[in-house]
């Protein structure tokens, strides 16, 4: 009778993290200092990709890929955060609240999907290295990351979709640091097992099928490593791929914990740091690990820097 008057509300009030303005100041000050460590160095490691023609392979171009999808998934939450540790009222609204769904679940399932992709590449580098170039074209490299980004973003629109078409009634604190499904589903006043079995449903097929991809590509990958001889050429080829693995295990893990039982999954304060986790510290992160366990990347930002050194040397005479 008067769903209509309960379904729709204008605007939403996020909770955050802490109701204490001291504590709100200082980490407006952590989270803004990440954010532009995240910004500067993703921006830069598609920067030096760009710039070094020695990095034009299939490998960097999916890291390229890895890079703007961090940037986005950051910029999706962080800007809305920050703006609410200095706001008295914390309103965000149904469209916003919406967009901010949509495009955190989006890049979400996306970074999912690129990472299985990435686990194909370092199998094909490893098992196959004489075959490398022929099987991982270029034709193939765009297609696999096109289907990255379509699966993310169709996962996404369906769970946008049916999720705000549930009723809220008056519902309208959402006790997180942005509008993320679980929280959101909470505020409905009617039975939401649908909405949680969908939410199964799509954790398995876009983050155990990739997991377990990624899983057989590094079965194949190790049996393949401990084949070889010398103790220098096994370290070599597990340096080839240690970066993505350690990036895997950051980014899978926790989201396996959180979506695939959501009636078990954990207290809103766990899901409130393990939001943070993804939306700061793992695309801070990254670029960090490709940097630092990659001689080729270590190599190109020598060079680059090495050629800027140059220019202002020339610059300054």
């Amino acid at each position: 009778m008067g769903t209509d008057n309960q379904t729709w509300v204008s605007d939403f009030i996020l909770l955050g993290l802490s109701s204490d303005w001291d504590a709100q100041v200082s980490l407006f000050v952590l989270f803004l200092v990440m954010y532009m460590v995240t910004m500067l160095g993703n921006c830069l490691i598609v920067l030096l990709i760009r710039l070094d023609s020695r990095l034009h392979t299939p490998m960097y171009f999916f890291h390229t890929n890895l890079s703007l999808v961090d940037v986005s998934y950051a910029t999706s939450i962080v800007p809305q955060l920050l703006a609410h540790f200095l706001a008295e009222h914390k309103a965000i609204s149904l469209q916003s609240c919406a967009a901010q769904l949509f495009f955190s679940l989006a890049l979400g399932g996306i970074e999912f999907v690129l990472l299985a992709v990435m686990a194909y590449d370092c199998y094909v580098a490893v098992c196959d290295p004489l075959r490398y170039s022929a099987i991982m074209h270029g034709a193939l490299c765009a297609k696999l990351a096109i289907t990255s980004w379509v699966s993310g973003s169709i996962n996404s629109l369906m769970h946008t979709t049916i999720t705000f078409q549930l009723p809220m009634c008056t519902n309208k604190f959402i006790d997180h640091i942005f509008c993320e499904i679980l929280a959101l589903i909470r505020l409905a006043c009617v039975d939401t097992s649908s909405n949680e079995v969908t939410i199964i449903v799509s954790s398995i097929v876009l983050l155990m099928t990739p997991l377990c991809l990624v899983l057989l590509s590094y079965i194949r990958i190790i049996s393949t490593i401990l084949k070889i001889q010398s103790r220098e050429g096994r370290r070599k080829v597990f340096h080839t791929c240690a970066s993505h693995l350690t990036v895997v295990a950051l980014c899978y893990g926790m989201a396996i914990f959180t979506y695939i039982h959501p009636h078990s999954s954990p207290s809103v304060l766990q899901e409130k740091l393990i939001s943070l986790f993804y939306a700061i510290l793992t695309p801070m992160l990254n670029p960090m690990i490709y940097s630092l366990r990659n001689k080729e990347v270590k190599g190109a930002w020598k060079k680059l820097l090495w050629k800027f050194s140059g220019l202002t040397s020339k610059l300054a005479t």
